[in-house]
C-alpha cells in the first residue's frame, strides 16, 4: 500500500492505506479522529461532513487518494485557532442546546461552518437552503436554523 501524506487539523499524518479507501475510515481508524460519525454511507446524510480547504464535503463518498494536498479539518479541529478553542458555530450548538441524540451533530456543524465562511451574512432562507442537506433523525432543525442565525451574528459582531 502507498504512503500517503495528509495535512489534518494542522498537522502532517502519513497512512499506509490504499487510494481508494474512503477518508472517513482513514480519519476514524488510522487517525483515531472519531468525531466525524458514519452515517449512511452513501453522502446523503452529512454525518460525516470535514472540509477540504474550507469546503464541506462527505468524507464517506472521498476517496484518501482523491484529497491529495488540501487542508482537512474535522470537528475535532475546528475550533482550535480560536482563543476559548471553540468556533463561533460550536459555540452556539451549546447556548441554543441544539444535540439531541447528538450523533448528526458534527457534520452539522461542519456543515454550518463551511456555508458561513462563504455567506457570513446568511438569510432565513439561505440557512434553510444550506443546512437542508443534512439529516437529523431526532429533528431538532428548528434550533439547527437558530444556531446558525446565532452564530452568523457573533461573527458579524466579531468582525470575523
Amino acid at each position: 500500500m502507498p504512503n500517503i501524506t495528509l495535512f489534518i487539523n494542522g498537522q502532517s499524518r502519513s497512512v499506509d492505506v490504499a487510494p481508494d479507501v474512503p477518508l472517513l475510515w482513514v480519519l476514524r481508524d488510522d487517525v483515531g479522529l472519531t468525531g466525524t460519525k458514519f452515517g449512511c454511507g452513501r453522502g446523503f446524510c452529512g454525518a460525516c461532513t470535514v472540509h477540504l480547504d474550507g469546503a464541506a464535503v462527505r468524507s464517506c463518498m472521498t476517496p484518501v487518494g482523491a484529497v491529495g494536498h488540501r487542508r482537512i479539518t474535522t470537528i475535532e479541529g475546528l475550533g482550535a485557532a480560536t482563543p476559548d478553542a471553540l468556533h463561533p458555530v460550536q459555540s452556539a450548538w451549546i447556548e441554543e442546546d441544539v444535540p439531541q441524540c447528538g450523533y448528526c451533530q458534527a457534520g452539522q456543524i461542519m456543515a454550518a461552518a463551511a456555508f458561513l465562511s462563504k455567506n457570513p451574512r446568511p438569510s432565513d432562507e439561505d440557512i434553510l437552503a444550506a443546512m437542508s442537506t443534512n439529516l437529523c433523525r431526532c429533528g431538532t432543525y428548528h434550533r439547527i436554523r437558530r444556531a446558525v442565525r446565532r452564530a452568523a451574528d457573533a461573527m458579524a459582531e466579531r468582525g470575523r
